[in-house]
């Protein structure tokens, strides 16, 4: 991690994060991804170690670091377990962090202590079956009704939503009354256990299969009014600024997995030997795996220009969706090309690459498809 303007703080973390994935996350990945099973021993130690609590202030239980130093453990996680990486990663941008930035001082002091040291998790109730890139058109609905938010609708793909320890769901809702001229989106926090509200069977994934997803049920759901996140009617709003910190992290994660590809080829083409000869010394062999090189080095730098943006009060919309599209590109050549390299042995699940073909596909998908940057990247150009 030379030559990228770390602190020395940032380094050490990123060693420590990267010596963890390898030494305690590494042998248990395959048995996880088979079983799918998301180790909350894993999840455990990355709570003790600090790791949800990183870019929140110290007054807050957090370890007062920044955007960088997150970005910086989702890679060395991501290396070699996507699963897990993204765990952590919706475990702070999607549950903690809108607490933290649209939260009462009642709310902060009940959820993000548990949440910032990996005693609990949260999950991000946004979209619906008939609102995915469109999330504007969210149809769960919440009313008031004798001091409650009575909430009905449905959600899926929510990540972090049934694990044993998850504590909550943050939803957008409509709150506008029916006929009302503008339409209103809030959020609200859903406690696990509320009676209407039920988790629904964990899905069969092409990857992630570590992951904890599930898709969500509101039936009558009733929560405290003092449950809303936030200014009534911004819910919508505060969410796309949650979703493009979102998307620095997931281009961390997508670097390291683009990343761990890369590690595996060039170990698998020194040491396989073809015709007498080792695949690295062939010349078609080595562009491949240079072009791979270049991929991470780029996406490192996108993300790492976005997230300092970020963490400098700047605006970061238009890096971070730039981020996001060129390191999910990068994960999922990566993994192509890794498995070319590899061979037969390249379709065999207990070969990293194997697990990395499959997890990448969704990174060119999840918080934003490539098509919604895009968009995003044209609008800033202001052609759209």
């Amino acid at each position: 991690m030379t030559g990228y303007d770390l602190t020395e703080e940032q380094v050490e973390l990123a060693g420590l994060v990267r010596s963890f994935a390898d030494e305690v996350v590494a042998p248990v990945s395959y048995e996880a991804d088979r079983t799918k099973t998301l180790p909350m021993d894993v999840v455990t130690q990355m709570g003790d170690m600090g790791l949800f609590g990183l870019p929140f202030p110290d007054e807050v239980g957090g370890q007062g670091g920044d955007y960088v130093t997150l970005g910086l453990a989702i890679e060395a996680l991501a290396r070699v377990d996507q699963s897990i990486a993204i765990t952590l990663e919706a475990g702070v941008s999607l549950g903690a962090m809108p607490i933290f930035r649209f939260g009462t001082d009642a709310q902060r002091d009940e959820y993000l202590p548990d949440l910032l040291a990996g005693r609990a998790l949260a999950g991000f109730g946004l979209t619906e079956p008939e609102a995915g890139s469109d999330a504007g058109a969210t149809r769960t609905t919440a009313r008031l009704d004798a001091g409650d938010w009575v909430i009905d609708g449905a959600k899926q793909f929510i990540t972090n939503s049934g694990t044993p320890i998850t504590r909550f769901v943050t939803v957008t809702a409509v709150t506008s009354e029916p006929g009302a001229a503008a339409r209103e989106i809030s959020t609200i926090i859903v406690p696990h256990g509320t009676p209407g509200f039920t988790v629904g069977p964990a899905y069969d994934k092409v990857g992630w299969h570590a992951s904890d997803t599930h898709p969500l049920v509101f039936t009558g759901a009733r929560v405290p009014e003092e449950n809303l996140l936030g200014q009534r009617g911004r819910g919508f709003a505060n969410f796309l600024h949650i979703l493009d910190e979102g998307r620095i992290a997931i281009a961390a994660l997508a670097t390291g997995a683009a990343e761990g590809c890369l590690e595996a080829a060039v170990d698998y083409a020194k040491s396989r030997v073809v015709f007498g000869e080792t695949l690295g010394t062939r010349q078609s062999i080595q562009f491949m795996l240079a072009r791979m090189q270049q991929r991470v080095h780029v996406s490192r730098l996108a993300w790492l220009h976005a997230a300092r943006l970020r963490d400098a009060g700047r605006p970061f919309k238009t890096e971070a969706a730039i981020a996001k599209l060129t390191s999910s590109d990068a994960a999922m050549d990566n993994a192509r090309d890794a498995t070319q390299i590899f061979g037969g042995n390249g379709f065999i699940n207990e070969y990293p690459v194997a697990r990395h073909f499959r997890d990448s596909k969704i990174l060119e998908v999840g918080e934003g498809t490539t098509e919604v940057q895009l968009l995003l990247i044209a609008r800033s150009l202001g052609l759209a």
